[in-house]
């Protein structure tokens, strides 16, 4: 037993210190740029607490927890990213939805990305359509000097 922990131990401190610090202090340290909340609906709205990481990234990697707040039934919490990558171009996620209380997601691009604009709608169930949507435009010199 004393064995397997040691070795344990051991291989998790070689590949620890094989990966680049600015690989572990992306990984470890997440941006939170917060709530983002859709317009409100005849009987509520959607919200987003938003972590993404670092814009140096390699895949980048919007994350969090997904709330509904409306109180009709058939409503429900829908997120979205739109990736504007480095090399040009532009890419939507899949998108999630929820139509709990709370709910985590994890939307991620294709590569590395110089902006991100993060949709958070209500969705219909029956018509399937989203609708009062609002979207923040996260770039990294917004984000720049926040406290991490």
């Amino acid at each position: 037993m004393g064995k397997t922990h040691v070795i344990g131990g051991v291989l998790a401190f070689v590949i620890g210190v094989g990966v680049p610090a600015s690989a572990q202090a992306s990984a470890a340290s997440p941006i939170h740029w917060g709530p983002v909340t859709s317009s409100a609906g005849h009987s509520g709205h959607a919200r987003a607490d938003v972590w993404i990481t670092d814009f140096s990234a390699e895949t980048f990697t919007v994350h969090g927890t997904l709330h509904d707040r409306d109180t009709h039934r058939g409503h429900c919490a829908s997120i979205r990213a739109r990736f504007h990558y480095v090399g040009g171009g532009t890419g939507w996620s899949l998108p999630r939805s929820t139509c709990s209380a709370k709910s985590s997601f994890r939307l991620t691009s294709d590569g590395e990305i110089k902006r991100v604009d993060v949709r958070v709608c209500l969705y219909d169930l029956r018509l399937r359509k989203t609708f009062t949507c609002h979207a923040d435009a996260i770039t990294p010199e917004i984000i720049a000097n926040w406290p991490r």
